[in-house]
């Protein structure tokens, strides 16, 4: 199976942005089913089972990290590489069903990071964390990039579907092979990033950085500044 290769993160004479701590990255396989896509629902079905458990079970780690991080300003590594997992496995059946539809390769049941998948999800681990900030950045600071992410996924994200901007651009890409045989370019470099933007999102709102996610579209299977996607 042959596989798309990213262009540069940063064109030449642009400027670079700096990395932030959570990072998504993909890379677009090829070629990829006509109509494989026709019963990805199915297929992630498992996925979909597992992930309603992890979800509640990030819901509890978090409100256990809440008051770590309170009473010590820090977050305990177990709690910190669970929470970091969750979205990482989220991720991958997302890139894999209809959050991105960007591989065939069927998404492995792991929290852990996966040599050689074409999608990844990863995030520094923070040494100390702000005792202040655990208090509003999860329900106040984060609100504008709720709102902004609202128009992205309509309202609603399950763990294989995002409603709104991008489960239509999704819904595009499933549709284009089947006419035209490849994943559209622009389309790829615009649904990585608008999931980029929620997972950076999401890391700051569950209390996984202090790190604010910018008001920025960072387009395409790779970070900026950042090495090629690890195999």
């Amino acid at each position: 199976m042959s596989t798309y290769i990213e262009p540069p993160a940063v064109p030449p004479g642009g400027a670079a942005q700096p990395c932030h701590p959570a990072r998504l990255t993909a890379v677009l396989d090829a070629p990829l089913s006509r109509w494989l896509w026709l019963v990805k629902w199915l297929l992630a079905l498992p996925h979909y089972v597992v992930l309603v458990f992890l979800r509640v079970a990030f819901a509890g780690v978090s409100v256990v990290a809440f008051f770590a991080i309170l009473f010590t300003g820090r977050c305990p590594r177990p709690l910190f590489d669970f929470s970091t997992g969750v979205p990482r496995w989220n991720w991958r059946v997302a890139y894999y069903a209809y959050g991105a539809l960007g591989t065939d390769r069927y998404p492995p049941f792991t929290l852990a990071h996966v040599p050689g998948h074409p999608a990844h999800f990863e995030l520094t681990y923070p040494e100390e964390l702000s005792r202040g900030l655990v208090l509003v950045k999860w329900w106040l600071l984060a609100v504008p990039h709720c709102l902004v992410l609202g128009l992205f996924l309509g309202g609603a994200r399950l763990a294989w579907f995002s409603g709104g901007l991008i489960g239509l651009l999704a819904l595009f890409a499933g549709v284009a092979p089947a006419a035209s045989g490849r994943y559209p370019r622009g389309v790829f470099d615009l649904v990585t990033g608008l999931n980029r933007w929620v997972l950076r999102v999401a890391a700051y709102a569950a209390l996984l950085t202090d790190v604010y996610p910018p008001f920025r579209l960072d387009q395409g299977g790779r970070e900026p500044q950042e090495p090629p996607v690890p195999s």
